[in-house]
């Protein structure tokens, strides 16, 4: 591993984990409930999985054995770049108007929506090997949201809660989650067929013949 990639993967990872334990810490300071309760609440946001996926993915680079193959290869790498780029565009476009948040949880925040997408596109971009990347790729990629939507629905019916209005069953009713929940996947489609086009693009001809 060169350097500036090293240095690059260990600023990234300290400064989402950071981030997220952050966004702990304030979860946690205004619970009520039970710590159980909370840690399933905090996890039940897909910016939070999507964030912990990223720190993880820079992290791995300083990990050894399967864990760091794992996390490191080219196809998890483009998988959590896509996961995080699908956070930052529907926050930034969705929910920033709706939720605004102080002082440090306000930077929190920041780094979680607007500078952990750029900083896992940059890394992306400049340093993930791209070549191996095929369309099929694209069928393993949409397991995690999918897997999401569906805990979510099964979790709301149970406990009545939903992290995020576009998909709050109780206001909007289930045929209007469903469409959104459509078009959400037809989004993850189509910015997976982006970052493959992509990376075919601009691979060495020999690689991806």
């Amino acid at each position: 591993m060169n350097s500036s990639l090293r240095n690059y993967a260990f600023f990234a990872a300290v400064l989402t984990w950071l981030a997220v334990w952050m966004q702990f810490y304030f979860l946690m300071k205004g619970n009520t409930g039970s710590i159980l309760k909370a840690v399933t609440q905090f996890l039940g946001y897909f910016t939070i999985i999507a964030n912990i996926a990223v720190a993880l993915c820079f992290t791995g680079f300083f990990l050894k054995g399967e864990w760091k193959n794992f996390l490191t290869r080219p196809g998890t790498q483009s998988a959590v770049t896509l996961y995080i780029l699908i956070v930052g565009i529907v926050y930034n476009l969705v929910l920033r108007s709706i939720w605004h948040p102080q002082g440090l949880q306000k930077l929190s925040d920041e780094i979680l929506h607007s500078v952990s997408p750029l900083m896992m596109l940059f890394f992306w971009i400049i340093y993930v090997p791209k070549f191996t990347l095929q369309w099929q790729d694209i069928k393993h990629w949409l397991k995690l949201p999918v897997a999401y939507f569906t805990y979510v629905m099964v979790r709301g019916v149970i406990t009545g809660f939903y992290p995020y209005p576009f998909i709050n069953v109780t206001r909007l009713g289930y045929a209007k989650v469903m469409m959104n929940g459509g078009l959400l996947l037809l989004f993850f489609v189509v910015l997976s067929l982006v970052l493959i086009g992509i990376a075919k693009r601009f691979s060495p001809k020999e690689a991806v013949a």
